[in-house]
């Protein structure tokens, strides 16, 4: 049987940095979701699909094939036969993501694909709903959260350093939108699974938070 860590939490926790790092040493598969949410939302903005529209939008999932492959160890995102890491990283395409995840229609179609992947490896899945929805058997769940002034800046620096101009106020606001909508959102909303051990990076380097999930991991699964 695989085994399946969940890591979940808000915008800006470092999830993802934290899940590919995990997974490189205990040489399981990454699968970021938050990354075929947003190949999703760069459909719909490349096809001027309105994001308010929640009927086109369930229309249009049908057109939409989603797929992930492994290219030197790095996860690729492919939409519609075409490799799209290289585009869906944008502000403009995570605000887009954020907006229609709520959507029954993009939801049961990821969540599917997701699960598939699961049964058959070993992975770690990090997202806003992995240990409570898509998959609630995991044998470990994480809760990775920070506080939205950390978030905020991580997110600031980040972007400084791609020399892309930015408020700090703006992102900090824009986390707080965020995670009201992840939170108050009618279908698998953002919440700390009961079964999920809470993690708070705030005052956390990568590598100490990395060597406390793994001592969660063992504890938990004996990986």
């Amino acid at each position: 049987m695989s085994i399946n860590i969940a890591i979940d939490g808000p915008a800006g926790a470092g999830k993802s940095t934290i899940a590919k790092k995990l997974a490189e040493e205990l040489s399981y598969v990454y699968i970021d979701t938050g990354a075929m949410y947003r190949a999703m939302a760069l459909y719909f903005l490349e096809h001027q699909v309105d994001a308010e529209n929640e009927e086109k939008i369930s229309r249009e999932c049908r057109n939409v094939e989603i797929t992930i492959s492994y290219e030197n160890g790095e996860q690729q995102v492919i939409l519609n036969g075409v490799n799209v890491n290289g585009k869906i990283r944008s502000e403009e395409i995570g605000h887009m993501a954020s907006v229609t995840s709520v959507y029954s229609a993009v939801r049961t179609k990821l969540v599917e694909l997701q699960q598939e992947i699961a049964e058959k490896t070993d992975v770690i899945m990090d997202g806003r709903d992995i240990g409570t929805c898509v998959l609630p058997n995991a044998q470990v769940k994480i809760y990775l959260t920070a506080s939205v002034e950390t978030r905020a800046k991580r997110r600031f620096d980040e972007l400084m350093a791609k020399g892309v101009s930015c408020e700090l106020k703006e992102i900090e606001k824009d986390i707080e939108e965020r995670d009201y909508r992840d939170m108050h959102r009618e279908i698998s909303p953002l919440k700390q699974a009961n079964d999920a051990v809470l993690v708070d990076s705030s005052n956390m380097d990568i590598d100490g938070v990395v060597a406390e999930i793994k001592r969660i991991c063992k504890e938990k699964a004996g990986i």
